[in-house]
C-alpha cells in the first residue's frame, strides 16, 4: 500500500522483504520489533517533512496494508502483556470497524527519539487505517526505550493474534464492517 500527501511518501508491503527504511532510526527499530513480533516480513520506506506526519502516515499506511490482507474470517482480537527489563506493558486489539486508540503510556526517564506523542500518532493513524480499537497501557516502567519498545512488541504479538484466519466470523452479529 502507498500512501502520497504534501508531507510523507509511505509505502508498506507485507509479506515480502524488503526491509524498513523511513529515515527515522527509532521507528525503524520499532517497526522492526513489531513485524518480527507479529510473525510477518515487510517492507516500509518512506519520506517525509515532519517526524509527527511521518508516524503517523506510517501508522496510516499500515493499517490499510493489514485490512488489505484480513482473511475473509479472522480472529479479531489480540492482546499480550509484554516486558521488556523494567518495563511491562499490556496490548489488546480488536479488529471491529471501529476506529480508536487508548495510549497510557508512562515513564520516569527519557531518552532521545522515544516520545509518547510520536507513538500516540503512530497507534492513531493504525486504528485509523485499520479499523481496529487499540489499547496501550504502561503497567510499570521507568525506561522512556525499554516502555515504548514493549509497547511496539506486544503490539506485535497482539495484531498477530487478531489478523490470522478463523473459522467463525467473530462477531454476534453474523458480520464484521471492516470492508467499508
Amino acid at each position: 500500500m502507498r500512501r502520497e500527501t504534501g508531507e510523507t511518501e509511505v509505502t508498506v508491503e507485507l509479506d515480502v522483504a524488503g526491509g524498513i527504511r523511513t529515515g527515522d532510526g527509532v521507528l525503524d527499530h520499532l517497526l522492526t520489533a513489531l513485524f518480527f513480533y507479529m510473525g510477518r516480513e515487510a517492507r516500509v520506506e518512506a519520506s517525509y517533512d515532519l517526524r509527527h506526519h511521518l508516524w503517523e502516515d506510517v501508522g496510516i499506511t499500515l493499517g490499510g496494508e493489514l485490512r488489505g490482507k484480513l482473511p475473509e474470517r479472522f480472529a479479531r482480537f489480540g492482546n499480550a502483556v509484554m516486558p521488556m527489563d523494567d518495563a511491562l506493558v499490556l496490548v489488546a486489539v480488536d479488529v471491529s470497524g471501529r476506529p480508536y486508540a487508548a495510549v497510557e503510556l508512562s515513564f520516569e526517564e527519557g531518552e532521545e527519539g522515544f516520545e509518547k506523542a510520536l507513538v500516540r500518532e503512530f497507534l492513531w493513524g493504525l486504528a485509523r487505517g485499520l479499523k481496529a480499537t487499540i489499547h496501550v497501557k504502561t503497567l510499570s516502567g521507568t525506561n522512556a526505550h525499554h516502555v515504548i519498545e514493549a509497547a511496539f512488541k506486544g503490539l506485535g504479538v497482539a495484531l498477530g493474534k487478531a489478523v490470522r484466519e478463523s473459522g467463525k466470523v467473530e462477531s454476534t452479529k453474523g458480520l464484521l464492517e471492516v470492508w467499508d
